[in-house]
């Protein structure tokens, strides 16, 4: 297996691990308003986060940045929750200035979320004479990853909302509130003071 591809399967099996479901509830948040004629939105999103996830991961892994990780491991439920209050406060996706801002925050959590992983995609890539290629392929798997769960998440709100007739405003609060009860558990469970 050559360095790109060892990666990549890191990258894929990192989102996709269920021990680390952290990145699967909140992708989950934040598709939990659309159905899968909006794909063009839910991939903006996703790729804004991964971009965001990208971001810190280099940053960390160049230690240019290095913050705590009892702070980080608190902040990525406290992303969870506030992405899931936002869809409860408005179960139906924007237009307009909301969806950008839905695009900032999928950004700006993925910062968040990218420096959850930092420490040991660190001591992995440092193992490499170049760390570019793997860093890459890291996050293209991460991306992949991404979209394999939207793309589940979609045929099920396809078939529930779509098939069987529930209404989507309350699948997307049934789905927003149960993941904003995991996240509150989560942030219970690593609060650092």
């Amino acid at each position: 297996m050559n360095t790109f591809e060892l990666y990549f399967k890191l990258g894929l099996q990192h989102i996709l691990d269920i021990q680390g479901y952290d990145h699967i509830l909140f992708v989950l948040a934040l598709c939990a308003v659309f159905t899968g004629r909006d794909w063009k939105k839910i991939l903006i999103l996703v790729t804004a986060f991964t971009i965001g996830h990208s971001l810190t991961l280099a940053l960390a892994t160049f230690k240019i940045v290095n913050v705590r990780s009892d702070v980080i491991e608190f902040l990525i439920p406290v992303t969870i929750a506030i992405t899931a209050f936002m869809t409860i406060l408005k179960p139906r996706p924007s237009s307009g200035r909301g969806v950008q801002l839905n695009y900032f925050f999928a950004l700006f959590f993925g910062l968040i979320h990218g420096l959850g992983f930092s420490n040991y995609l660190r001591e992995l890539l440092g193992k490499e004479a170049s760390i570019w290629q793997p860093l890459l392929a890291f996050n293209l798997g991460l991306e992949a990853g991404q979209l394999v769960i939207v793309g589940a998440f979609l045929l099920l709100t396809s078939i529930l909302v779509g098939i069987a007739g529930v209404n989507k405003r309350d699948w997307a609060l049934v789905v927003s509130s149960m993941v904003l009860g995991v996240a509150l558990v989560l942030m219970l469970e690593t609060k650092f003071w």
